[in-house]
């Protein structure tokens, strides 16, 4: 399929979703995905990095336990089977799968070779522990969960790093977020930012808390990041 490739790794091949911008050589950005598989949430968002001039790859870091998922974020039953796999997901094996794809991708023919991470929730623990073990280029964050259960290895933290919390997330405390802060702070590499009043998801498309007004600040906050670290 055009817009899909193949990952090899030492424990088997995965599929990814990959969009490319109009203009070629680019920089690339590995795009992890939430609970719910590489959705039309994901694609979406796909769409709006290939359209900023950066090639978009999603790889479905659940090819492990279920490959394809692709789950709808309004569906109570999809939740909890997201929210199922997240819990029996494994990290260490999904940041080496994150690394595979980075590596992929550095080879495309069509990329400058450089590369950043962009992920939500499970896909913004995953940028956070995948970046603070390997090398990468640049690395974007939104309300990644149980972020405070590895800031241990913050100073393996080499690359930019870029983090959006919601001050009002329900699945990452406030006593989460202090800590994440508070070990991020002394990181001249490292920017977080807090959304007052938001809630888990706001920046996402479909979701019940989407924020155009967060979102698209978040989003900037974002692009002009990627630009700066990836040209």
């Amino acid at each position: 399929m055009e817009n899909q490739i193949v990952i090899e790794s030492p424990d088997g091949t995965f599929c990814a979703y990959i969009l490319r911008p109009a203009k070629l050589p680019a920089p690339a950005v590995v795009v992890l995905h939430e609970v719910f598989g590489v959705n039309a949430d994901i694609r979406a968002t796909c769409d709006e990095l290939a359209a900023q001039g950066f090639i978009a790859i999603a790889p479905d870091l659940f090819w492990r336990q279920e490959p394809g998922v692709d789950l709808d974020v309004t569906s109570e039953a999809d939740w909890q089977h997201g929210l199922r796999l997240y819990t029996a997901f494994d990290r260490d094996a999904g940041a080496r799968d994150v690394m595979e794809t980075v590596r992929t991708t550095v080879e495309l023919r069509e990329s400058t070779g450089k590369v950043a991470l962009l992920g939500y929730f499970l896909g913004g623990l995953m940028v956070f522990i995948t970046a603070a073990r390997y090398e990468v280029d640049a690395a974007v964050a939104y309300h990644g969960g149980d972020t405070e259960k590895y800031l241990g290895e913050v100073g393996g933290l080499e690359a930019p790093l870029l983090m959006h919390l919601a001050e009002e997330d329900e699945f990452i405390s406030k006593a989460a977020q202090a800590e994440i802060k508070a070990a991020l702070a002394g990181k001249a590499n490292a920017t977080v930012y807090s959304y007052p009043g938001q809630h888990h998801a706001f920046a996402r498309h479909s979701g019940t808390h989407y924020n155009a007004a967060a979102a698209a600040l978040a989003n900037r906050r974002t692009s002009e990041f990627l630009h700066q670290q990836l040209q």
